[in-house]
């Protein structure tokens, strides 16, 4: 199943003038991991990229058969605090997505790289939008690259590895 399974990490906040360019970037990649066999993609439910990512996967599913959304959540409060329209996005992508998977019940200091480890364990490549060298997506990916994950980082203009272009 990990050769059949796609993680997605990246910051929070995508410039507006990037956003349409790296929401094609991602659908690119996403439709070229589809045809050659990738069926399961794990968003981590954060604003950002995961919610691009998710909301990708929801559109293409329709035209994609057996491809699947499979949110991992680090805790049931993960929207507090958030503005009321991206906590109602949040739900809506939420369900939609084939299963949902919580890390835990309730914040603690610890959950969200208990959801980041989550995501890469099982996959056998994770998409990801990094433009730096810490925080947590720079965790997840790094984390990623020690349990031997294909990464393709659509944050650069031509980002390709194994042959699949961005």
């Amino acid at each position: 199943m990990r050769e059949e399974t796609c993680c997605f990490t990246g910051h929070r906040k995508i410039p507006p003038e990037e956003q349409k360019e790296i929401t094609g970037r991602l659908e690119r990649v996403i439709l070229e991991l589809y045809r050659r066999g990738t069926r399961y993609y794990k968003a981590g439910g954060a604003l950002g990229f995961d919610t691009l990512a998710a909301q990708t996967v929801i559109r293409l599913r329709e035209s994609c058969p057996g491809m699947k959304l499979i949110l991992i959540l680090p805790c049931l409060t993960q929207t507090r605090g958030w503005r009321p329209e991206d906590a109602a996005e949040y739900e809506r992508v939420k369900s939609q997505a084939d299963e949902v998977i919580y890390t835990g019940q309730k914040y603690t200091p610890g959950c969200m790289h208990r959801r980041n480890r989550r995501l890469v364990d099982g996959s056998g490549i994770c998409v990801c939008y990094l433009t730096g060298s810490s925080g947590g997506t720079a965790y997840t990916v790094n984390y990623a690259k020690t349990q031997g994950l294909e990464i393709v980082n659509i944050a650069r203009q031509e980002s390709q590895i194994n042959g699949i272009s961005s």
